[in-house]
């Protein structure tokens, strides 16, 4: 039908290529240009409507303008044979009245039994390299325009409506897992604030049982002022001052026992 008639909707590019990455969602732009002074609605096809998310599918171009559809490939567990891809993309075309809506369409516009003028465009998908981190040379432009490979078309191809990409997986999953890693930096924080926490607890209950002991060594009046200057120290701890700080006054309180006992 496109080969003999006007084409209405001139398609840029004619060769879809996708940067191939493994476990990464790759997108390629495609430009719809309508030339007419007729409203043209398209629909857009593929051979592997699981691979493949369009955005849009289908829609109207208004005369002498241009739309944008964005074709993107679901993420890839592993590489193809010699990157090679067989994929194809069908874009049909019609004229239709002033006032449709995207809503308006439906796949019967585009058959023969309509008794519409379908146009049709074969789009071909090749796998490229992806694109080198920029450099000071800015070599990426050069990078992006890397010679077409050519594939091979079969002599009858079972186009199907390519999907609409209504909602996003790999997005949420990704989010998910930021939210799973957020929770376990905090677990581990909590956990390590209560590791110190129980140190510093054990550390004073054996600062102690070391003062009780001077009760036996330095006598009963000498050790208590020892005893109650540690509880007060033990107090000061808790509200922020150092272990350290709370070792040399308990260690003070023995000195001064020592000589008040000689």
């Amino acid at each position: 039908m496109g080969s003999d008639s006007k084409q209405l909707l001139e398609i840029e590019p004619l060769e879809l290529q996708f940067p191939f990455e493994i476990n990464k969602q790759i997108s390629c732009p495609m430009q719809l240009t309508n030339g007419t002074d007729h409203y043209i609605a398209f629909k857009v096809k593929t051979t592997s409507p699981k691979k493949y998310c369009v955005r849009p599918n289908s829609g109207v171009v208004p005369p002498r303008s241009t739309s944008h559809v964005i074709v993107s490939m679901q993420v890839q567990r592993e590489a193809p044979p010699d990157m090679q891809c067989k994929d194809k993309f069908l874009v049909q075309s019609v004229i239709v009245g002033e006032g449709t809506s995207a809503k308006d369409i439906t796949g019967e516009m585009f058959t023969k039994a309509s008794g519409n003028v379908v146009d049709e465009v074969k789009l071909k998908v090749a796998y490229v390299p992806p694109p080198k981190p920029p450099s000071p040379v800015r070599e990426g432009s050069e990078e992006g325009s890397s010679p077409r490979d050519s594939l091979s078309e079969g002599s009858y191809l079972n186009y199907q409506e390519a999907t609409r990409e209504s909602d996003e997986p790999s997005f949420s999953a990704v989010k998910s897992k930021d939210q799973q890693d957020s929770s376990s930096e905090t677990s581990a924080l909590i956990s390590r604030l209560m590791e110190e926490r129980n140190s510093v607890v054990q550390q004073n209950n054996k600062l102690r049982e070391e003062l009780v002991s001077e009760f036996y060594l330095y006598g009963y009046s000498t050790a208590l002022d020892v005893v109650d200057l540690a509880r007060r120290e033990v107090s000061l701890q808790n509200g922020g001052f150092s272990f350290v700080f709370v070792v040399a006054i308990a260690l003070l309180g023995i000195l001064i026992g020592f000589i008040m006992k000689r």
